[in-house]
């Protein structure tokens, strides 16, 4: 099952990528490890190519590009493109891939896909996580230096023209999806669909937070053996992974958009939106939502309604509870649409049936005087409208807390910039260089200024207090939707007698 991923990088340094190709590098911190001479030390094993880099180095023919073309002389241009095709583990033992064919796919693929471009196509035999699967590292400049024949795939000049950026689009990474698929299939190698997404996507950099996470876990854990105590957890989880597995506890059971969101804020504290189509995510404690697609598949609109709806199907008809009743149907008004008699017998027994329902209910509680009946519909009415006042309030100040810590975080990450640009030796120049973060910078400032907040708090401050908010509004919330539930449970009640009482008025009045 081979897949394929896509690093844009922003290195000026172009002998940093062949490096980090021919040389071992910590897995973690990403620095090169030295031998006993203190000198790099050389992979095992490897097999590297370039390809359109003429008489020149890889580094080189990218550093003539940029001069001759004049691109990639600001630090946020992207200077190269990397694609890893990793083979699937069984490959070799099944299918026979080596090195060697490995290497030899590679140079076809980039040969095909990346016409123009100066490369290195390098493969390695195994990787960081040691499962035994060969990949190839494919390297371009982001340059084209030669002007290529158009092919289908390429739907702007910047695909085939000289002098012009690779850009690495949605469309692009589809169409070099489909080429690995081919390329596995027709090799005869393990392949699946890198077309329809994952459930559960785990980012490069959520990755290596795991990794790390559990390997500082381990020495933890070890530590406390040592001194013999029992660790009380094994297993290291992200922010993302514990948020995935709490979605999917609720999605387990939700039977409609609704009771999904509601479950999510009272079990968990999470928050769900859709904004175009798409679905976010809001954990407790954090100030931006998390989109759906850095979550995996599973967590987006169509996949997420596709189950509401089918555990509402697979969910059996609710039977009447004690204190649940339906409603009476108005069998006259009904029967002027046209009906046949053997509907009205079905409309005197379900009438029956609920209104018995109805009796019992009111029994239970007390309520069978109208006058008391009432009282308890007013006293309902006033809790309902309260709670809901308090939560739509807490609720604004949630939204409020949650601004705050955005502004905050923002001053706090562009204020050096801000002060900069004071002693700037060319202020326009340097205002130029760093629009976005002043604009970001005074935007933060301009709402400090209009909610006349001279002193900013912690962001530890806001999050706690934003953690007390979110415990309120569960709260009032929950008894917001007792007294809703029981509200419309004896208005229907109330109703169910009146509708009772003059169907019996008719029904004497007939046979007199």
């Amino acid at each position: 099952m081979a897949t394929l991923k896509h690093i844009a990088s922003k290195n000026s340094d172009y002998t940093a990528i062949e490096a980090y190709l021919v040389y071992q590098h910590d897995a973690f911190t990403g620095k090169q490890l030295l031998d006993e001479q203190g000198g790099p030390k050389l992979r095992e094993s490897y097999l590297l190519d370039t390809l359109e880099c003429g008489d020149f180095s890889f580094a080189t023919a990218c550093l003539l590009a940029n001069r001759k073309y004049g691109k990639n002389t600001q630090h946020g241009d992207i200077k190269s493109h990397q694609y890893i095709i990793s083979f699937d583990p069984r490959d070799a033992a099944d299918n026979g891939l080596t090195m060697e064919k490995a290497q030899a796919l590679g140079l076809k693929f980039c040969e095909e896909n990346f016409p123009g471009h100066p490369a290195i196509v390098c493969t390695h035999p195994d990787g960081h996580n040691h499962s035994g699967n060969i990949h190839v590292h494919i390297v371009i400049g982001s340059i084209r230096t030669r002007e290529v024949e158009r092919k289908p795939y390429m739907q702007k000049p910047r695909d085939w023209r000289e002098g012009m950026k690779h850009s690495s689009t949605a469309q692009t990474m589809r169409h070099l999806r489909v080429e690995v698929m081919e390329l596995c299939e027709g090799a005869g190698l393990y392949q699946i669909d890198l077309l329809n997404g994952s459930k559960e996507r785990v980012s490069e950099r959520e990755y290596w937070m795991k990794r790390r996470g559990q390997l500082k876990l381990d020495r933890e854990n070890a530590a406390l053996l040592a001194a013999g105590q029992q660790p009380t957890q094994t297993k290291f989880e992200t922010a993302k992974e514990i948020l995935r597995k709490q979605i999917s506890n609720v999605l387990d059971v939700a039977t409609s958009f609704e009771d999904f969101s509601d479950r999510l804020m009272q079990q968990y504290g999470i928050a769900v939106k859709e904004s175009r189509g798409r679905l976010s995510y809001l954990p407790a404690g954090r100030t931006k939502f998390i989109r759906a697609k850095h979550l995996g598949d599973k967590f987006d609109k169509v996949a997420v309604l596709a189950t509401l709806q089918a555990n509402a199907e697979r969910k059996p008809k609710a039977q009447f509870k004690q204190d649940t009743i339906g409603k009476l149907i108005d069998i006259q008004s009904r029967m002027t649409e046209g009906k046949g008699i053997g509907y009205k017998r079905w409309l005197t027994k379900h009438n029956l049936k609920v209104m018995a329902q109805t009796v019992k209910l009111l029994q239970e509680k007390g309520l069978t005087d109208e006058d008391v009946l009432n009282q308890r519909i007013a006293e309902l009415e006033n809790k309902y409208h309260d709670s809901l006042a308090v939560v739509k309030d807490l609720e604004g100040r949630m939204k409020f807390n949650k601004e705050l810590r955005y502004h905050v975080a923002t001053c706090a990450s562009t204020k050096n910039i801000a002060q900069q640009l004071k002693t700037a030796k060319q202020p326009a120049t340097f205002e130029e260089q760093h629009r976005a973060e002043l604009t970001a910078y005074r935007a933060a400032a301009a709402y400090f200024k209009a909610n006349n907040i001279t002193k900013l708090p912690g962001p530890k401050k806001l999050e706690a207090e934003y953690a007390q908010l979110a415990s309120e509004k569960a709260q009032f919330y929950e008894q917001y939707k007792e007294a809703k539930t029981e509200l419309l449970k004896l208005k229907d009640a109330k109703q169910n007698v009146a509708l009772f009482f003059r169907e019996d008025e008719r029904t004497q009045h007939h046979e007199r």
